[in-house]
């Protein structure tokens, strides 16, 4: 009877610890099943019902105003910056403000006056919309330097997003060109048509571009700040034009941006998900090539 008793109270640890360890198992199987294929994280074929909750990459991220000044050196006219800025081996441009999964292709405006020259950067959104992403202004201070300001528009990067720079002459080729006479650049291009030799490329994640463009800004003496220091009296031709349809995040959208944005994501929820979806959204129009050409007014903006 004893060894009965003995053998037992053997056996009762032995048979919670079993108890235990399958609760702990079939605990750990429900959580995982219930994580895979809850109706908010998992993915149904055969229909636009994609919900992976992504996160919305602001358009701000889309373009480093500080990487702007590596191709500011390396430029020797409008047209060229146009071209390096558009460039995917630069890797300065990574917006994609209608989330399609392409890079928007960027328009330079050259405009100016005695004192002070600027280019308008901007994207043609759609058909008829175009918004303005930054300006660049630069004036001689001296005989050996310039002053140059990176402005960001305030509806894509808020209130007072700058940054400075003053180059020396020796090593900011531009600046020979932007203070002689010559007609004003002005991009000939728009939503659907590009130059020949342009080809759509795809956005990278924002860590990945993040990462590329302090290795494109690094040695570049562009420091933020909170006010121009640019002298100038003459105002970018973009500087109110605005897209409505904008997809991607603003830090400071207009009311019709925001109105959009709110119709946008509701859409996009019905439709069964946040984010980009590059399976159930149409591609950007096809790139029909064009020879560059110069248009707009002379020397002093005329």
């Amino acid at each position: 009877m004893a060894d009965v008793l003995a053998q037992a109270r053997t056996r009762a640890p032995q048979t919670v610890n079993e108890s235990f360890f399958k609760y702990l198992t079939w605990t750990f199987i429900i959580v995982v099943a219930w994580a895979l294929f809850s109706p908010g994280s998992c993915t149904r074929r055969g229909d636009r019902s994609d919900v992976n909750v992504q996160t919305r990459v602001s358009a701000a991220e889309g373009l480093d105003l500080q990487a702007i000044g590596s191709l500011l050196r390396k430029t020797s006219n409008a047209e060229q910056f146009e071209r390096l800025l558009n460039d995917p081996d630069e890797g300065v441009n990574n917006l994609d403000l209608d989330e399609d999964g392409n890079v928007d292709y960027i328009k330079v405006t050259e405009y100016g006056d005695d004192q002070a020259k600027g280019f308008s950067l901007s994207v043609a959104v759609g058909k008829g919309e175009e918004q303005e992403i930054a300006t660049v202004e630069v004036d001689k201070s001296s005989g050996s330097h310039a002053n140059v300001d990176v402005h960001g528009n305030r509806h894509i990067y808020g209130d007072n997003h700058y940054y400075h720079s003053r180059f020396g002459v020796t090593d900011f080729l531009l600046l020979s060109y932007l203070f002689r006479p010559h007609p004003f650049y002005a991009s000939p291009y728009h939503y659907g048509y590009y130059p020949s030799y342009y080809r759509s490329y795809r956005a990278v994640p924002v860590s990945t571009y993040r990462t590329r463009a302090r290795t494109v800004s690094a040695g570049t003496p562009m420091t933020r700040a909170s006010a121009s220091t640019v002298r100038s009296s003459v105002s970018s031709p973009n500087a109110k034009k605005t897209a409505s349809s904008i997809k991607a995040p603003l830090k400071n959208p207009t009311s019709s941006q925001k109105s959009f944005q709110a119709r946008s994501s509701k859409s996009t929820v019905k439709s069964g998900g946040f984010g980009r979806s590059t399976s159930s959204r149409p591609s950007r129009p096809s790139v029909r090539s064009s020879s560059s050409f110069r248009s707009g007014g002379s020397f002093g903006g005329k």
